[in-house]
Protein backbone atom coordinates (compact mmCIF):
# COMPACT_ATOMS: atom_id res chain seq x y z
CA UNK A 1 0.00 0.00 0.00
CA UNK A 2 1.41 3.45 -0.96
CA UNK A 3 0.45 6.35 1.07
CA UNK A 4 0.82 8.79 -1.15
CA UNK A 5 -2.14 10.16 -3.67
CA UNK A 6 -3.21 7.81 -6.50
CA UNK A 7 -3.52 11.25 -8.50
CA UNK A 8 0.15 12.46 -8.09
CA UNK A 9 1.33 9.23 -8.60
CA UNK A 10 -0.56 8.20 -11.55
CA UNK A 11 0.25 11.64 -13.18
CA UNK A 12 3.24 12.96 -14.87
CA UNK A 13 4.59 15.60 -12.59
CA UNK A 14 5.03 19.25 -13.83
CA UNK A 15 7.88 19.70 -16.78
CA UNK A 16 8.21 23.48 -17.40
CA UNK A 17 9.09 25.24 -14.06
CA UNK A 18 11.76 28.23 -14.37
CA UNK A 19 15.53 27.58 -12.78
CA UNK A 20 17.03 31.03 -13.34
CA UNK A 21 16.97 33.13 -10.39
CA UNK A 22 14.39 35.63 -9.38
CA UNK A 23 13.88 39.35 -10.22
CA UNK A 24 12.66 41.83 -12.27
CA UNK A 25 9.55 43.20 -12.25
CA UNK A 26 6.10 41.12 -13.33
CA UNK A 27 2.63 42.72 -13.40
CA UNK A 28 1.14 39.92 -11.25
CA UNK A 29 2.58 37.18 -8.54
CA UNK A 30 0.59 34.43 -7.53
CA UNK A 31 1.04 32.71 -4.38
CA UNK A 32 0.43 28.93 -4.57
CA UNK A 33 0.20 26.65 -7.48
CA UNK A 34 -2.66 24.41 -6.91
CA UNK A 35 -5.76 25.10 -9.41
CA UNK A 36 -6.81 28.08 -8.06
CA UNK A 37 -3.23 29.44 -8.47
CA UNK A 38 -2.89 27.74 -11.76
CA UNK A 39 -6.04 28.80 -13.54
CA UNK A 40 -5.67 32.71 -12.41
CA UNK A 41 -2.29 32.78 -13.92
CA UNK A 42 -3.50 31.18 -17.12
CA UNK A 43 -6.25 33.26 -17.45
CA UNK A 44 -4.21 36.58 -17.06
CA UNK A 45 -1.38 35.38 -19.28
CA UNK A 46 -4.04 34.65 -21.78
CA UNK A 47 -4.90 38.32 -21.29
CA UNK A 48 -1.60 39.65 -21.78
CA UNK A 49 -0.12 39.80 -18.47
CA UNK A 50 3.44 39.12 -17.15
CA UNK A 51 2.58 36.21 -14.30
CA UNK A 52 4.63 34.58 -12.07
CA UNK A 53 3.45 32.01 -10.17
CA UNK A 54 5.40 30.86 -6.86
CA UNK A 55 4.78 27.01 -5.16
CA UNK A 56 6.67 26.44 -2.36
CA UNK A 57 6.63 22.57 -3.06
CA UNK A 58 5.18 21.01 -6.46
CA UNK A 59 2.70 22.00 -7.94
CA UNK A 60 -0.78 20.33 -7.22
CA UNK A 61 0.71 18.75 -3.69
CA UNK A 62 -1.39 20.01 -1.55
CA UNK A 63 -5.18 19.79 -1.59
CA UNK A 64 -5.69 20.27 -5.72
CA UNK A 65 -3.89 16.86 -6.02
CA UNK A 66 -5.49 15.14 -2.89
CA UNK A 67 -9.14 15.00 -3.15
CA UNK A 68 -11.69 13.11 -4.46
CA UNK A 69 -11.48 14.02 -8.02
CA UNK A 70 -15.00 14.93 -7.74
CA UNK A 71 -16.29 18.44 -9.62
CA UNK A 72 -19.94 18.40 -8.51
CA UNK A 73 -22.46 21.21 -8.39
CA UNK A 74 -24.47 22.23 -6.09
CA UNK A 75 -24.25 23.26 -2.32
CA UNK A 76 -22.50 21.02 0.47
CA UNK A 77 -24.90 22.56 3.01
CA UNK A 78 -29.10 22.13 2.63
CA UNK A 79 -30.36 24.55 -0.11
CA UNK A 80 -33.21 25.50 2.06
CA UNK A 81 -31.23 26.28 4.81
CA UNK A 82 -29.24 28.04 2.65
CA UNK A 83 -31.99 29.99 1.15
CA UNK A 84 -32.84 30.87 4.61
CA UNK A 85 -29.65 31.88 5.57
CA UNK A 86 -28.70 34.18 2.82
CA UNK A 87 -32.34 35.07 0.86
CA UNK A 88 -33.38 33.46 -1.92
CA UNK A 89 -31.65 35.33 -4.62
CA UNK A 90 -28.39 35.38 -3.21
CA UNK A 91 -28.62 31.32 -2.50
CA UNK A 92 -29.53 30.83 -6.13
CA UNK A 93 -26.53 32.90 -7.66
CA UNK A 94 -24.11 31.17 -5.50
CA UNK A 95 -25.45 27.68 -6.39
CA UNK A 96 -25.16 28.93 -9.92
CA UNK A 97 -21.82 29.71 -9.29
CA UNK A 98 -20.98 26.45 -8.71
CA UNK A 99 -22.49 25.22 -11.71
CA UNK A 100 -20.25 27.96 -13.67
CA UNK A 101 -17.74 26.45 -11.96
CA UNK A 102 -18.21 22.99 -13.46
CA UNK A 103 -18.40 24.20 -16.98
CA UNK A 104 -15.39 26.39 -16.57
CA UNK A 105 -13.50 23.14 -15.40
CA UNK A 106 -14.61 21.37 -19.14
CA UNK A 107 -13.76 24.39 -21.46
CA UNK A 108 -9.84 24.50 -19.73
CA UNK A 109 -10.19 20.81 -20.37
CA UNK A 110 -11.34 21.63 -23.75
CA UNK A 111 -9.48 24.62 -24.94
CA UNK A 112 -5.97 23.26 -23.20
CA UNK A 113 -6.61 19.57 -24.71
CA UNK A 114 -5.79 18.28 -20.95
CA UNK A 115 -5.60 14.28 -20.56
CA UNK A 116 -7.70 14.21 -17.30
CA UNK A 117 -10.70 12.04 -18.24
CA UNK A 118 -13.45 15.01 -17.29
CA UNK A 119 -16.70 12.53 -17.48
CA UNK A 120 -20.17 14.18 -16.53
CA UNK A 121 -21.62 11.37 -14.42
CA UNK A 122 -23.78 12.97 -11.89
CA UNK A 123 -23.26 12.80 -8.17
CA UNK A 124 -25.94 11.33 -5.62
CA UNK A 125 -26.09 12.62 -2.27
CA UNK A 126 -26.58 9.18 -0.41
CA UNK A 127 -29.57 9.49 2.97
CA UNK A 128 -27.60 7.46 5.81
CA UNK A 129 -30.85 7.57 7.72
CA UNK A 130 -34.36 7.89 6.75
CA UNK A 131 -34.91 10.95 7.92
CA UNK A 132 -32.07 12.78 6.20
CA UNK A 133 -33.94 11.09 3.31
CA UNK A 134 -37.05 13.39 3.79
CA UNK A 135 -34.83 16.12 4.15
CA UNK A 136 -33.20 15.24 0.59
CA UNK A 137 -36.82 15.41 -0.77
CA UNK A 138 -38.12 18.90 0.47
CA UNK A 139 -34.86 20.49 -0.34
CA UNK A 140 -34.32 18.95 -3.92
CA UNK A 141 -38.44 20.05 -4.62
CA UNK A 142 -37.35 23.56 -3.96
CA UNK A 143 -34.13 23.22 -5.71
CA UNK A 144 -36.30 21.98 -8.81
CA UNK A 145 -38.44 24.86 -8.67
CA UNK A 146 -36.32 27.62 -8.11
CA UNK A 147 -32.43 26.79 -9.29
CA UNK A 148 -31.26 23.66 -10.84
CA UNK A 149 -34.57 20.96 -12.50
CA UNK A 150 -31.88 18.78 -13.41
CA UNK A 151 -32.15 17.29 -10.01
CA UNK A 152 -34.04 14.40 -8.83
CA UNK A 153 -34.55 11.92 -6.14
CA UNK A 154 -34.12 8.05 -6.27
CA UNK A 155 -35.89 6.17 -3.81
CA UNK A 156 -34.76 2.85 -1.52
CA UNK A 157 -36.48 0.71 -3.81
CA UNK A 158 -35.03 2.21 -6.82
CA UNK A 159 -31.60 2.68 -5.29
CA UNK A 160 -30.04 -0.56 -6.81
CA UNK A 161 -30.30 1.18 -10.59
CA UNK A 162 -27.90 3.99 -8.65
CA UNK A 163 -25.65 1.92 -5.84
CA UNK A 164 -24.95 -1.88 -5.54
CA UNK A 165 -25.27 -1.00 -1.60
CA UNK A 166 -28.20 -1.89 1.07
CA UNK A 167 -26.78 0.63 3.34
CA UNK A 168 -28.62 4.08 2.11
CA UNK A 169 -32.27 4.51 2.60
CA UNK A 170 -32.43 6.85 -1.13
CA UNK A 171 -30.69 9.92 -2.87
CA UNK A 172 -30.67 13.02 -4.30
CA UNK A 173 -29.32 12.88 -8.49
CA UNK A 174 -27.34 16.23 -9.63
CA UNK A 175 -26.95 15.30 -13.37
CA UNK A 176 -24.58 18.26 -13.67
CA UNK A 177 -21.96 17.27 -11.70
CA UNK A 178 -18.68 15.77 -13.23
CA UNK A 179 -15.27 13.23 -12.43
CA UNK A 180 -11.61 13.79 -14.00
CA UNK A 181 -8.33 12.90 -12.59
CA UNK A 182 -7.84 15.92 -10.54
CA UNK A 183 -3.75 15.20 -10.40
CA UNK A 184 -3.58 15.53 -14.88
CA UNK A 185 -6.32 18.38 -14.36
CA UNK A 186 -4.08 20.77 -12.13
CA UNK A 187 -0.54 19.92 -13.56
CA UNK A 188 -2.20 20.04 -17.00
CA UNK A 189 -3.26 23.61 -16.19
CA UNK A 190 -0.21 24.61 -15.06
CA UNK A 191 1.79 23.16 -17.72
CA UNK A 192 -1.25 25.65 -20.00
CA UNK A 193 0.00 28.31 -18.21
CA UNK A 194 3.37 27.91 -18.73
CA UNK A 195 2.71 27.50 -22.61
CA UNK A 196 1.07 30.80 -22.21
CA UNK A 197 3.93 32.37 -20.61
CA UNK A 198 3.74 32.15 -17.05
CA UNK A 199 7.19 32.14 -14.75
CA UNK A 200 6.17 29.09 -12.70
CA UNK A 201 8.33 28.41 -9.70
CA UNK A 202 8.51 25.05 -7.76
CA UNK A 203 10.20 24.84 -4.46
CA UNK A 204 9.60 28.59 -3.90
CA UNK A 205 7.95 29.97 -0.88
CA UNK A 206 7.10 33.65 -0.36
CA UNK A 207 9.28 34.46 2.21
CA UNK A 208 8.31 37.86 2.35
CA UNK A 209 5.87 40.48 1.48
CA UNK A 210 5.58 44.20 1.48
CA UNK A 211 4.33 47.76 -0.12
CA UNK A 212 6.32 49.13 -2.44
CA UNK A 213 5.88 52.42 -4.65
CA UNK A 214 5.16 50.12 -7.93
CA UNK A 215 2.62 47.50 -5.94
CA UNK A 216 4.85 45.01 -3.74
CA UNK A 217 8.53 43.80 -2.81
CA UNK A 218 8.11 39.61 -3.06
CA UNK A 219 11.15 37.78 -1.26
CA UNK A 220 11.53 34.12 -2.24
CA UNK A 221 14.70 31.62 -1.60
CA UNK A 222 15.52 32.37 -5.23
CA UNK A 223 15.79 36.10 -4.87
CA UNK A 224 13.76 39.58 -4.95
CA UNK A 225 10.97 41.05 -7.34
CA UNK A 226 8.63 43.08 -7.27
CA UNK A 227 5.07 42.73 -8.38
CA UNK A 228 1.93 45.23 -9.30
CA UNK A 229 -0.58 43.08 -7.82
CA UNK A 230 -0.33 39.92 -5.84
CA UNK A 231 -2.95 37.03 -5.66
CA UNK A 232 -3.14 34.11 -2.42
CA UNK A 233 -3.70 31.28 -3.67
CA UNK A 234 -2.89 29.40 -0.44
CA UNK A 235 -5.16 27.34 0.91
CA UNK A 236 -4.07 25.57 4.47
CA UNK A 237 -0.18 26.72 3.78
CA UNK A 238 1.86 28.15 6.49
CA UNK A 239 4.71 29.14 4.55
CA UNK A 240 5.05 32.69 4.75
CA UNK A 241 3.44 35.59 5.98
CA UNK A 242 -0.01 35.05 6.01
CA UNK A 243 -0.88 35.12 9.75
CA UNK A 244 -4.13 37.07 8.97
CA UNK A 245 -5.24 34.29 6.34
CA UNK A 246 -4.23 31.57 9.35
CA UNK A 247 -6.24 33.19 11.83
CA UNK A 248 -9.72 32.79 9.46
CA UNK A 249 -8.76 28.97 7.68
CA UNK A 250 -9.24 26.07 9.39
CA UNK A 251 -6.79 23.08 8.19
CA UNK A 252 -9.25 19.99 8.66
CA UNK A 253 -7.66 16.38 7.58
CA UNK A 254 -9.50 14.53 4.70
CA UNK A 255 -8.50 11.06 3.63
CA UNK A 256 -8.93 8.71 0.97
CA UNK A 257 -8.05 5.27 0.30
CA UNK A 258 -7.97 3.39 -3.19
CA UNK A 259 -8.37 -0.29 -4.36
CA UNK A 260 -6.81 -2.30 -6.34
CA UNK A 261 -8.30 -2.17 -10.12
CA UNK A 262 -11.82 -4.27 -9.80
CA UNK A 263 -13.77 -6.08 -12.52
CA UNK A 264 -15.61 -4.42 -14.61
CA UNK A 265 -19.02 -6.57 -13.41
CA UNK A 266 -18.32 -6.37 -10.07
CA UNK A 267 -18.31 -1.97 -10.43
CA UNK A 268 -21.51 -2.73 -12.44
CA UNK A 269 -22.74 -4.20 -9.57
CA UNK A 270 -21.26 -1.64 -6.75
CA UNK A 271 -21.74 2.02 -9.02
CA UNK A 272 -23.41 1.14 -12.30
CA UNK A 273 -23.75 4.77 -13.09
CA UNK A 274 -20.39 5.24 -11.96
CA UNK A 275 -21.47 8.36 -10.25
CA UNK A 276 -19.99 10.34 -7.61
CA UNK A 277 -21.40 9.74 -4.62
CA UNK A 278 -21.70 10.94 -0.99
CA UNK A 279 -23.39 10.32 2.06
CA UNK A 280 -25.27 12.69 4.62
CA UNK A 281 -23.66 11.92 7.61
CA UNK A 282 -21.52 14.93 9.57
CA UNK A 283 -18.50 12.43 9.29
CA UNK A 284 -19.11 12.61 5.92
CA UNK A 285 -17.91 9.22 3.32
CA UNK A 286 -17.78 9.63 -0.03
CA UNK A 287 -17.00 7.15 -3.47
CA UNK A 288 -16.16 7.12 -6.98
CA UNK A 289 -14.32 4.83 -9.53
CA UNK A 290 -11.50 5.50 -10.90
CA UNK A 291 -10.19 5.97 -14.48
CA UNK A 292 -8.19 2.71 -14.11
CA UNK A 293 -11.41 0.58 -12.67
CA UNK A 294 -10.64 1.32 -9.06
CA UNK A 295 -13.16 2.47 -6.32
CA UNK A 296 -11.75 5.55 -4.75
CA UNK A 297 -13.75 6.03 -1.00
CA UNK A 298 -12.90 8.87 1.53
CA UNK A 299 -14.33 10.95 3.97
CA UNK A 300 -13.58 12.74 7.39
CA UNK A 301 -12.31 9.65 8.80
CA UNK A 302 -10.73 11.18 11.97
CA UNK A 303 -11.19 15.26 12.88
CA UNK A 304 -7.15 15.55 12.58
CA UNK A 305 -4.33 16.15 10.35
CA UNK A 306 -2.68 14.97 7.96
CA UNK A 307 0.84 13.06 8.21
CA UNK A 308 1.89 9.35 7.32
CA UNK A 309 0.99 8.14 11.00
CA UNK A 310 -2.20 9.97 10.85
CA UNK A 311 -2.97 8.75 6.96
CA UNK A 312 -2.56 5.30 7.91
CA UNK A 313 -4.84 5.24 11.11
CA UNK A 314 -7.45 6.95 9.21
CA UNK A 315 -7.00 4.50 6.28
CA UNK A 316 -8.20 1.63 8.81
CA UNK A 317 -11.56 3.68 9.64
CA UNK A 318 -12.31 3.98 5.75
CA UNK A 319 -11.81 0.48 5.27
CA UNK A 320 -14.11 -0.74 7.82
CA UNK A 321 -16.38 2.24 6.17
CA UNK A 322 -15.70 0.46 2.63
CA UNK A 323 -16.11 -3.31 3.85
CA UNK A 324 -19.75 -2.33 5.76
CA UNK A 325 -20.82 -0.24 2.60
CA UNK A 326 -20.03 -2.86 0.43
CA UNK A 327 -19.58 -5.76 1.53
CA UNK A 328 -18.01 -8.02 -1.33
CA UNK A 329 -15.01 -5.69 -1.19
CA UNK A 330 -13.80 -7.15 2.18
CA UNK A 331 -10.69 -9.50 0.61
CA UNK A 332 -10.30 -6.90 -1.81
CA UNK A 333 -6.20 -5.13 -1.40
CA UNK A 334 -5.99 -1.58 -0.77
CA UNK A 335 -2.88 -0.11 -2.93
CA UNK A 336 -3.51 3.58 -1.83
CA UNK A 337 -3.87 5.48 1.32
CA UNK A 338 -3.32 9.24 1.65
CA UNK A 339 -4.36 12.19 3.26
CA UNK A 340 -4.64 15.94 2.83
CA UNK A 341 -5.36 19.46 4.38
CA UNK A 342 -9.10 20.70 3.35
CA UNK A 343 -8.93 24.92 3.93
CA UNK A 344 -12.49 25.14 5.97
CA UNK A 345 -13.81 28.25 6.48
CA UNK A 346 -16.50 28.77 9.85
CA UNK A 347 -19.63 28.81 7.39
CA UNK A 348 -18.00 26.46 4.88
CA UNK A 349 -17.98 28.98 2.13
CA UNK A 350 -15.04 30.51 0.08
CA UNK A 351 -13.81 33.54 0.94
CA UNK A 352 -12.47 36.01 -1.74
CA UNK A 353 -11.35 39.71 -1.97
CA UNK A 354 -8.68 41.99 -1.73
CA UNK A 355 -7.24 43.21 1.96
CA UNK A 356 -4.29 45.83 2.28
CA UNK A 357 -3.56 45.96 -1.47
CA UNK A 358 -3.43 41.93 -1.78
CA UNK A 359 -5.90 40.05 -3.61
CA UNK A 360 -7.04 36.39 -1.92
CA UNK A 361 -8.77 33.34 -3.01
CA UNK A 362 -10.02 30.14 -0.96
CA UNK A 363 -11.46 28.72 1.84
CA UNK A 364 -13.48 25.94 -0.29
CA UNK A 365 -14.20 23.84 2.14
CA UNK A 366 -14.18 20.67 0.50
CA UNK A 367 -15.51 21.68 -2.83
CA UNK A 368 -12.50 23.00 -4.53
CA UNK A 369 -11.88 21.69 -7.92
CA UNK A 370 -15.24 23.51 -9.47
CA UNK A 371 -15.17 26.76 -7.34
CA UNK A 372 -11.11 27.10 -7.59
CA UNK A 373 -11.31 26.59 -11.04
CA UNK A 374 -13.90 29.67 -11.31
CA UNK A 375 -12.23 31.79 -8.80
CA UNK A 376 -9.09 31.26 -10.58
CA UNK A 377 -10.64 32.66 -13.69
CA UNK A 378 -12.86 35.42 -11.48
CA UNK A 379 -9.97 36.84 -9.49
CA UNK A 380 -8.39 37.32 -13.46
CA UNK A 381 -10.87 39.69 -14.06
CA UNK A 382 -11.07 41.33 -10.01
CA UNK A 383 -7.24 42.02 -10.48
CA UNK A 384 -8.49 44.20 -13.90
CA UNK A 385 -11.00 45.84 -11.53
CA UNK A 386 -14.04 44.16 -11.93
CA UNK A 387 -14.46 43.36 -8.33
CA UNK A 388 -18.51 43.25 -9.17
CA UNK A 389 -17.69 39.74 -10.59
CA UNK A 390 -16.66 38.09 -7.65
CA UNK A 391 -19.61 36.23 -6.04
CA UNK A 392 -18.18 36.24 -2.15
CA UNK A 393 -17.12 40.26 -2.19
CA UNK A 394 -20.12 41.17 0.29
CA UNK A 395 -19.35 38.46 2.62
CA UNK A 396 -17.34 39.30 6.24
CA UNK A 397 -14.42 36.71 7.39
CA UNK A 398 -14.02 37.40 10.72
CA UNK A 399 -10.96 35.43 12.72
CA UNK A 400 -12.12 32.53 14.79
CA UNK A 401 -11.45 33.32 18.18
CA UNK A 402 -9.01 31.73 19.43
CA UNK A 403 -7.80 30.12 16.85
CA UNK A 404 -4.19 31.06 15.36
CA UNK A 405 -3.02 28.75 12.72
CA UNK A 406 -2.92 25.45 14.83
CA UNK A 407 -5.95 23.48 14.80
CA UNK A 408 -5.78 22.36 18.54
CA UNK A 409 -9.95 22.03 18.69
CA UNK A 410 -10.03 19.63 16.07
CA UNK A 411 -10.71 16.35 18.35
CA UNK A 412 -13.27 18.39 20.25
CA UNK A 413 -15.01 19.43 16.76
CA UNK A 414 -15.55 15.58 15.86
CA UNK A 415 -16.00 14.31 19.07
CA UNK A 416 -18.91 16.52 18.62
CA UNK A 417 -19.87 15.63 14.96
CA UNK A 418 -19.72 11.66 16.43
CA UNK A 419 -22.51 12.45 18.59
CA UNK A 420 -24.51 14.51 16.06
CA UNK A 421 -24.26 11.50 13.35
CA UNK A 422 -25.45 8.50 16.44
CA UNK A 423 -28.18 10.92 17.59
CA UNK A 424 -29.70 12.91 14.35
Amino acid sequence: MKLTSYWLDTSRPFASGAESPIEGHYDVAVIGGGITGSSAALTLARKGARVILLEAETIGNAASGRNGGMCNNGFAQDYGMMSEKLGREAADTLYRAFDTGVDTVERFVREENIDCNFSRVGKIKLAAKPEHYDKLARGQELLAAHVDPDTFMVSRADLAAEIGSDRFYGGLVYKKSAALHVGRYVRGLAEAAARHGVAIYERTPMTGLKKAANGHVVDTPKGRFTAGQVLLASGTSHTGPLGWIRRRIVPVGAFLIVTEPLPVDLLDKLTPRRRNAVDTKNLVNYFRTTPDNRLLFGGRARFAVSNPASDEKSGTILRAALDETFPELRQTRIDYCWGGMVDMTRDRLPRAGERDGVFYSMGYSGHGTQMSTLMGTIMADVLDGRAELNPWKDFDWPAIPGHFGKPWFLPIVGAYYRVKDRFQ
